[in-house]
């Protein structure tokens, strides 16, 4: 019968002992086994005991009659509550910030993370900006022939997008000029969600139907003045990682699994359900099937971070129940610690 009542000292020690085995080996782990590994003094048949109850509260099950323990889900979400990420050697932490730091773009600097998440863990790597932080850093209006605008958006990150559009009355340049003005100096650093409501909210006010500047900023605002257009940029190394491990996936199912992995919006979901922690905050999600039924067996470890320049991203590493979860969280916080510097 399983329960979720708090397990005593020894039940939690025995637990994350064949978790901590199982992690080592991918086998089965029997009494003896954990026995050895103990210091304190404990018989096999005792520890048997301990483990038949933990298979009763559901953090244990047995593949066969005569084999050892194997670890539930519910045994790694308890297990990951109670470790904390390792330690990196320094000449990796300071080599792998100065690469990060020699690349020219925030873009660049994600891709390379990504790939480094990879490398370090052996999993899958993910990176994503999110570029609904940007915020604006001024925009530019040009008129051009037969009535159009070239409208010019720069956001804070660097960001630069534009946009022609067709007006139905010509706008002079002077008249561009005070539009211009106008945007820059009220919304000058505001990131671009709160700059849109505000610019909305003035001209629903009354007043705005008598404020010629407004009416004929109104026109820009529906034509995408402050839309960004950006969508996450999302970047993932090594899905091919997951190929060799048993995640007790038919051939169909693994396919399945690496066509979810190549969707930009299912990844979106899964860091955006699962990342909510503060900036900063390391995340542990054990299993994964509330976003699909063929990551049922997955982990997610990652963070949100803020730069300075005030741009949102996303670092995470995709892997098995069965990983090195204090390397893993060390290598997350490694790359979230060198963009905060950036």
């Amino acid at each position: 019968m399983q329960t979720d009542a708090p397990l005593n000292r020894r039940a939690q020690e025995i637990l994350h002992s064949v978790v901590k085995e199982y992690i080592e080996t991918g086998e089965p782990v029997g009494s003896r086994t954990v026995s050895k590994r103990r210091s304190e003094e404990l018989s096999a048949a005792s520890i048997r005991n301990v483990m038949a109850d933990l298979a009763d509260e559901g953090y244990l099950s047995q593949p066969h009659t005569s084999a050892g323990r194997i670890p539930t889900e519910k045994a790694f979400q308890h297990y990951v509550r109670y470790i904390s990420a390792g330690r990196m050697p320094y000449a990796e932490t300071e080599r792998l910030r100065a690469e990060l730091h020699g690349l020219a773009t925030f873009d660049e600097r994600m891709e390379r993370s990504s790939h480094i998440l990879m490398e370090m863990t052996r999993n899958v790597g993910i990176a994503a900006s999110m570029p609904t932080h940007q915020a604006l850093e001024q925009v530019e209006l040009l008129p051009l022939a037969d009535r159009r605008v070239l409208m010019i958006l720069v956001t804070r990150d660097g960001t630069v997008r534009n946009r022609v559009v067709s007006m139905q009355e010509a706008i002079s340049p002077d008249e561009l000029g005070s539009l211009r003005n106008y945007v820059n100096r009220n919304f000058g650093g505001w990131l671009l969600d709160d700059a849109r409501r505000e610019l909305l909210r003035r001209m629903a006010e009354e007043r705005a139907a008598y404020d010629a500047t407004l009416r004929k900023l109104a026109i820009l605002y529906q034509m995408g003045l402050l839309e960004s257009e950006a969508v996450p940029e999302i970047h993932m190394e090594g899905a091919s990682n997951l190929v060799g491990i048993d995640l007790h996936l038919t051939a169909e199912k693994m396919r399945e699994l690496l066509r979810a992995l190549e969707e930009k919006k299912r990844l979106v979901e899964l860091l955006d359900r699962f990342l909510e922690m503060p900036p900063g905050e390391l995340a542990v999600k054990v299993g994964l099937e509330d976003v699909s039924p063929v990551m049922k067996e997955l982990v997610l470890i990652g963070l949100t971070l803020h730069t300075p320049s005030g741009f949102g991203a996303r670092v995470a590493v995709l892997g098995p129940m069965r990983m090195q979860y204090e390397r893993v969280m060390a290598a997350v916080l490694l790359i979230g610690r060198a963009f905060e510097t950036m």
